[in-house]
């Protein structure tokens, strides 16, 4: 699973030196932090109305697309500064067989 992530990676990677009118990616990079966050924020947001129109009987393409473009907008937030993916999933895997309980008590939230 992680291996397009690591593919992605290497594109988003790619584009930070490309110039903006180049790709969609080099854009957002030469756009700055704020309009990423922004994406990520829309990408969110939409999101989370694909799961609410899934369960009163949408359809499941529409949450799957938008979860993409919420997971592709985040890597380019964590590209941007300077994050791997693989520190997300290895953050993953450390809370793997926590109960949500001792993981939230482990971050002292």
């Amino acid at each position: 699973m992680s291996d397009i992530l690591n593919q992605l990676h290497q594109v988003l990677e790619a584009r930070k030196g490309a110039a903006p009118d180049s790709s969609y990616v080099a854009s957002l990079y030469h756009k700055g932090l704020n309009r990423i966050l922004e994406k990520v924020g829309e990408e969110a947001v939409e999101t989370l109305l694909a799961a609410r129109d899934l369960e009163a009987g949408g359809e499941a393409q529409a949450l799957i697309s938008e979860t993409a473009d919420l997971w592709f907008h985040s890597m380019v937030m964590l590209a941007h500064l300077g994050l791997h993916p693989d520190q997300v999933l290895a953050e993953l895997e450390r809370r793997f067989g926590l109960s949500g309980h001792e993981e939230k008590a482990s971050r002292g939230d």
